[in-house]
């Protein structure tokens, strides 16, 4: 039998302001963890949500994580976790989000204050973190509220863990999850997290693989201080030339690695597979309004959705120590570091890939017979992740999408990143879903971050449909 939903949904829509108001409350707060001076702000947001929490009856713990490596002049900040519901009767949901958001200033280019919550005339409410992830985190929230305002039973036990550094690299949270997988986290028999998006823009998803992230620093140095282009200039070796000549070895500007060996870790792609594809509610033109461009690599769907999500990919991302303002200036930067990442896949191993890393960056700085130093190191590492969609988790999350949208869900992989994901999985034993609430629009990230009215209030819904569907779904 379905669950009698239409008392939920009702209720959800007529706490809707209510709901969006709280979202103002959380935007406003601008909890950057990249930003040292905001750190404050971030234990703020923490202390806002563990409020929130405490007041809708939930039992909740702010847990600290103690000081933040490299930078112990800083607390990291608390994890918020809360249960709310200890029925041994039902099942018990283990929920994940995080609180902080990405840095932005006006400056950058925003058409609204990023710090405060600007819905326009098409119901777009903008604003840093609205999709990611406060909006979703809030989502949990605004669905126990609805229930209890309707009078209806919550059909779950649900379990909360939301972290303040996820935007930060997610310090100390790994040896949190894992410390208390037997602990706090010991009755969880599924996990639900919303931290990505729908493919598109009109049609739900649910996502079943992530890939995983390998970030790299080469580093070139030379002179001893900066020096003046118009009396050095053509009597040094410039560390910028040096760092330029090896980045442009790394990747084609066809996506493709160039780096021996890569390509060749990647699990081959079998027919079955290939057919999921087809099927998926997504267009070039969908690809084109994410680009803002035209400038795909490709000129079909199921190319780009491949090179997005089965197969690697290499990114330039920028260069430390050189000259970036407005206007001209003519130094030579003494040291110059340029950072890039490779997204992985199955079966990249995270170690075989920096080793052809370091291997090639090396042999490509020897062939240029500098007398620059050269160092090339890992930032950090994350490993993908691929789970069965054909669980029991998944298929109430299915159901619940075709409640409150009228449609199937495409089943997809996620091109970027949350290493939480494979944390929790491997941690707790259980099935792992990702349950977006925002759409491929959203900017996260980005300038001008936002969440659709439509998505937040019917993703508040989708977020409850979800518990009272996995509440009852036989386990498979």
């Amino acid at each position: 039998m379905a669950p009698q939903l239409d008392p939920y949904f009702k209720k959800v829509d007529e706490l809707s302001e209510s709901f969006i108001d709280r979202l103002r409350k959380a935007v406003a707060i601008p909890s950057v963890s990249a930003e040292d001076e905001r750190r404050p702000e971030v234990v703020r947001m923490g202390q806002f949500l563990a409020d929130e929490l405490k007041k809708l009856g939930a039992e909740v713990e702010q847990r600290p994580l103690g000081k933040q490596p490299h930078k112990e002049h800083l607390d990291l900040p608390p994890v918020v976790v809360a249960r709310y519901g200890n029925d041994k009767n039902k099942r018990t949901i283990l929920v994940y989000g995080h609180y902080d958001v990405q840095p932005a200033q006006i400056e950058d280019g925003w058409a609204t204050k990023p710090f405060e919550l600007t819905i326009d005339d098409k119901d777009r409410m903008f604003g840093r973190g609205s999709t990611d992830d406060k909006g979703p985190v809030l989502g949990w929230l605004n669905a126990i509220e609805a229930h209890q305002k309707a009078g209806i039973d919550f059909p779950v036990n649900l379990l909360c863990c939301f972290e303040g550094m996820e935007e930060y690299g997610s310090e100390g949270l790994d040896d949190f999850i894992n410390a208390e997988a037997k602990k706090y986290f010991k009755d969880a028999d599924a996990v639900c997290i919303s931290d990505n998006y729908w493919l598109g823009t009109e049609k739900p998803c649910l996502t079943y693989g992530l890939r995983g992230c390998n970030y790299y620093s080469i580093e070139v140095s030379g002179p001893g201080q900066d020096l003046h282009s118009g009396v050095f200039g053509g009597t040094a070796q410039e560390p910028m030339t040096d760092l330029i000549n090896v980045m442009s070895k790394l990747v084609d500007n066809q996506g493709k690695i160039l780096i021996p060996g890569i390509n060749e870790m990647v699990a081959p792609v079998t027919e079955e597979e290939k057919k999921l594809y087809g099927p998926i509610a997504y267009t070039m033109d969908n690809l084109y309004e994410s680009l803002g461009s035209k400038t795909g690599i490709f000129d079909n769907k199921e190319q780009t959705l491949m090179a997005r999500w089965r197969y690697p990919s290499l990114s330039l991302h920028g260069v430390e120590g050189a000259f970036s303002a407005p206007g001209a200036k003519t130094v030579i930067p003494a040291k110059v570091t340029g950072k890039f990442s490779i997204r992985t896949v199955p079966d990249m191993k995270p170690e075989a890939v920096t080793e052809a890393v370091y291997k090639y960056v090396k042999d490509e700085f020897a062939k240029l017979n500098s007398k620059n130093k050269l160092n090339v190191y890992l930032q950090h590492d994350g490993k993908w992740w691929v789970a069965s969609p054909s669980h029991w988790n998944f298929s109430a999350a299915a159901k619940a999408v075709k409640q409150v949208f009228g449609t199937d869900p495409d089943y997809t992989r996620e091109g970027g990143s949350i290493p939480v994901t494979l944390t929790f999985e491997e941690a707790t034993g259980k099935n792992v879903l990702l349950l977006p609430m925002g759409s491929s629009t959203d900017g996260a990230h980005s300038i001008n971050e936002k969440l659709d009215r439509r998505n937040y209030i019917e993703g508040t819904k989708l977020l409850g449909a979800y518990l009272h569907y996995v509440a009852e779904e036989k386990m498979t």
